[in-house]
């Protein structure tokens, strides 16, 4: 079942939001993954580059925590926009297996992780 909003209006949720956090909600809804849609309305997108400068986050460009999406730099691409939102998904509905899931089988072969990088590439 694949879930579309049609509307002409911003959804409420989406008032004073960056837009790429919009666009990034409209590909994942698009995708019928887990019971409900991501709801982006207490998300929120932070450049953090002080935060990646931290041991054992350097290979990284974005980081999602259960309300917020902290990312490298301010002018970060939509595609990571959303692949960081999908892990957002995936913690509102996994609050906690979700962040334990890492680690038990690490990032690479983590299967929240692939299905972050899928919901980028289905959602071009």
């Amino acid at each position: 079942m694949k879930r579309c909003c049609s509307s002409s209006r911003p959804s409420p949720e989406r008032t004073g939001s960056d837009p790429r956090l919009g666009r990034a909600k409209d590909r994942l809804d698009t995708l019928d993954w887990w019971p409900r849609p991501v709801s982006i309305g207490r998300v929120r997108l932070l450049a953090a580059p002080w935060f990646f400068r931290l041991p054992g986050l350097r290979r990284f460009d974005g980081y999602a925590l259960h309300g917020t999406i902290l990312l490298r730099r301010s002018d970060a691409p939509e595609d990571l926009v959303t692949h960081e939102l999908c892990h957002v998904w995936q913690l509102q509905h996994r609050p906690v297996r979700m962040p334990l899931s890492y680690l038990r089988t690490g990032y690479a072969a983590n299967g929240y992780e692939r299905q972050a990088r899928a919901a980028v590439e289905r959602t071009r």
